[in-house]
Formats: C-alpha cells, sequence, structure tokens
C-alpha cells in the first residue's frame, strides 16, 4: 500500500487526500499545511498525522508525496522530495519561470524520480474517452482542435497579481489538452485578450477573455477560446475534426432530463464549478498515480509535459502582449 505525504490541506489538498483514502490501494500518512486547523480537521477525516513539510518530505514511512500547495513553493517542494527518493504528484504548474521548471526537472532526471503533474483534464473520462478515439483514427488525420473553457465568475482582481496571468493560470490547462489531442508540438502560438469582464483585471495588466491560434510543423491546429465568465455555468467543451469526421465532447448537466412544450427545449443547467465538472478527473488522476508507482510503470502527463505546457503559456503572453505570432521550441 502506497503511503502518502499530502502538502497542502485547501480545496484541492482535500480532494486528492479523500481520494486516496477511500482508494483502497493507498492511505495518507501525513498531512502538513499552513493553517493547522485546516491540516488537523483534514488529518482526523482521513487517519493522518500532522507534520511540518519538512518533516513530511523525509519520512521513512512516506513513499508518494503530493503537492498541493501554492505554486511559489512547487518547485523547492519536488526537489527535496525528489533528492528524499519519494514518488510525486504535483498540482500544475511546477513554476511559472521555464527556467526553474528546467532547473528543477535536472534534479528530478538526476535522482529518477517519478513525477507526474496534475493536468487533471486529461483525466476526464468524456476527454479521455474522446482522445482514445483518436489514436484508433476513428476520424482520420487530425486537421483542427477546438477547445472552449469558461469558468463562472472571475477570481478577485488581487488573485491576478500572482496567478502569472491567464495564459499560464487558466488556459495553460487547455494548452496540455490540445498537445495530448493532436499528438503534436505546436511551434506558432498566436493570442488575443481583453478585460471585458472586470476592469480591476485589466489595471492588473491581464486579460479575462482570450482566444489562442496554435500550429503544428505539420500544419494541424488548435484554437482555444477563455472567458472568466459564463453566466450559465461551468463551460467546458472540445471538439476534434479530421479527414474522415468529427469527435466532440460536451458539457456535464446536474441531470440529463430534457423537457419538451410548445416552447421548445429545456434541460437543468450545467455543472457549476471545476470540482464538480472534474471530481472523476482528478480522482482517475490519483489513481493513474498510485498504479503506476506501484506498478514502476511511466507516467503522464510528466514533468517533461509541463514543461512544454509552460512554454506554449509563456508563448501566448508574450503574443497578446507584442500583437505578433510567437514561434516555440520545444526541444531539450
Amino acid at each position: 500500500m502506497i503511503r502518502f505525504g499530502v502538502l497542502g490541506a485547501g480545496r484541492i489538498g482535500k480532494v486528492h487526500a479523500r481520494t486516496i483514502a477511500a482508494s483502497g490501494k493507498a492511505k495518507v500518512a501525513y498531512l502538513a499545511d499552513t493553517v493547522a486547523k485546516a491540516a488537523e480537521e483534514l488529518a482526523a477525516e482521513v487517519g493522518a498525522r500532522v507534520a511540518g513539510v519538512e518533516d513530511v518530505i523525509k519520512a521513512t514511512d512516506v513513499d508518494a508525496i503530493l503537492i498541493a500547495t501554492p505554486t511559489p513553493f512547487h518547485a523547492e517542494q519536488i526537489e527535496a522530495a525528489s533528492n528524499a527518493g519519494k514518488a510525486i504528484l504535483c498540482e500544475k504548474p511546477v513554476s511559472l519561470s521555464v527556467a526553474r521548471i528546467e532547473a528543477c526537472l535536472k534534479t528530478v532526471e538526476k535522482n529518477k524520480t517519478t513525477l507526474m503533474i496534475g493536468f487533471n483534464r486529461r483525466f476526464d473520462p468524456n476527454f479521455a474517452a474522446l482522445e482514445k478515439r483518436l489514436r484508433q483514427g476513428v476520424i482520420g488525420n487530425i486537421e483542427l482542435a477546438t477547445i472552449i473553457s469558461r469558468d463562472p465568475a472571475p477570481p478577485p482582481a488581487s488573485y491576478v497579481k500572482s496567478s502569472g496571468g491567464i495564459f499560464r493560470d487558466m488556459m495553460i490547462h487547455d494548452l496540455d489538452l490540445a498537445r495530448f489531442l493532436v499528438g503534436e508540438e505546436f511551434v506558432t502560438v498566436s493570442a488575443l485578450g481583453a478585460a471585458l469582464v472586470d476592469k480591476a483585471i485589466g489595471d492588473e495588466g491581464d486579460c479575462d477573455t482570450a482566444a489562442v491560434q496554435m500550429q503544428t510543423a505539420s500544419g494541424k491546429i488548435a484554437v482555444i477560446t477563455n472567458s472568466r465568465r459564463a453566466s450559465y455555468g461551468y463551460d467546458q467543451r472540445i471538439e476534434v475534426h479530421g479527414s474522415k469526421g468529427m469527435l466532440r465532447a460536451g458539457n456535464l448537466h446536474n441531470t440529463t432530463v430534457e423537457a419538451a412544450t410548445a416552447d421548445g427545449f429545456n434541460a437543468d443547467p450545467i455543472l457549476n464549478f471545476f470540482t464538480e465538472r472534474y471530481g472523476q478527473a482528478y480522482a482517475n488522476e490519483v489513481l493513474t498515480f498510485i498504479d503506476a508507482v506501484t506498478g514502476n510503470k511511466p507516467v503522464a502527463p510528466s514533468g517533461a509535459d509541463g514543461l512544454k505546457a509552460q512554454k506554449l503559456a509563456d508563448a501566448a503572453t508574450e503574443s497578446w502582449q507584442s500583437g505578433k505570432p510567437v514561434k516555440v521550441s520545444q526541444t531539450a
């Protein structure tokens, strides 16, 4: 049974700790959080002990570290866990700095550490099924992927100061998903953005409405649109067009019930928050990691996947700021 040390008892830390505790394949041995009450309450719920971050990482009765702390701590905690011989599952991103990610991954590579990055959307049952059919050639050669991601409401403008901006914070999930679906590296990125939802976000130098076009060396195209506001819920859709047809995955609704009257068709609202919409994806992600560690298998998304997504996010930010397309090199 895999013994976990969970760093972070906030919203995502709780989701992951509960999945581990319920898995039957692993347990949460230790929990660490700077907010003692949060750590104590979650530890009591999942049967873990509370300890400091360094003590959790160094503990001899811990096999794997799950990092769900704020982004500025990720790289140093990955390095410390790697040097301690632990397997690691870290929430995205490793860092907001490509150079810092590269330095961190050198430590991971030197220690031959198992490192998985938490791009949970790859594990959504619908998106994963779509990707499987793409690999099976159901729609022939992929030509165009379209990804739509809209949050129900924007975060506080104060959040933007440390988030890295919409392309690094929000769209990075979709940038990774585009790589996952298309199966090739994107070499050109062109972005547009505006603050149409909250002027305060614009005042902080960010945008809340954005679109990106990307192209691979072979010509395949991905189009991603993001908005920090969707009055009707958490909007998450993908569509991939190919030489033999199209595959698409739509939103999840509160129920599948539809009412049809003379006034038309009416359906229940779509799910309103990411922890609801991607609840199963988060669970599948952790279970996949546990199976990989138990069976000594490679993991994906890897640290390299995290680095490549970050490079695309940086390129999108640069393109938005400059108004020009940006070339991307994904070589090591």
